[in-house]
């Protein structure tokens, strides 16, 4: 199951790429690191390396997502969406598998 990219996301990944003229076979790494306020922090970015042995690629509504294997241990059945209002705009993590998540929601505990 790993990771869901929302369409919404999909759409705003899809824009920034647009943006920043990124080449063709970039792909949106998502993962986690060591650090913040509860122990582990989320980590978008793009990315052109993808090792078929270390990561897992999945496509979300036409955007290549790869998740390395121990990343994916910690964001299993997570839902990546992209929220724009007026009390904030970014990227959310909705994952099942926080047990504790610091008030801003980037950083989480498993």
């Amino acid at each position: 199951m790993s990771v869901v990219l929302t369409e919404k996301a999909a759409s705003e990944v899809k824009r920034i790429m647009a943006d920043q003229k990124l080449e063709d076979g970039t792909v949106l790494r998502v993962g986690v690191a060591g650090g913040g306020c509860s122990g582990f922090s989320y980590s978008l970015g793009f990315d052109k390396a993808y090792d078929e042995k270390a990561d897992s690629k999945f496509d979300f509504h036409g955007v290549p997502v790869v998740v390395d294997k121990k990343s994916a241990l910690y964001l299993d059945g997570t839902t990546v969406d992209f929220h724009e209002g007026i009390d904030r705009r970014g990227f959310t993590f909705d994952n099942p598998n926080a047990v504790k998540s610091c008030g801003c929601g980037s950083s989480f505990q498993a």
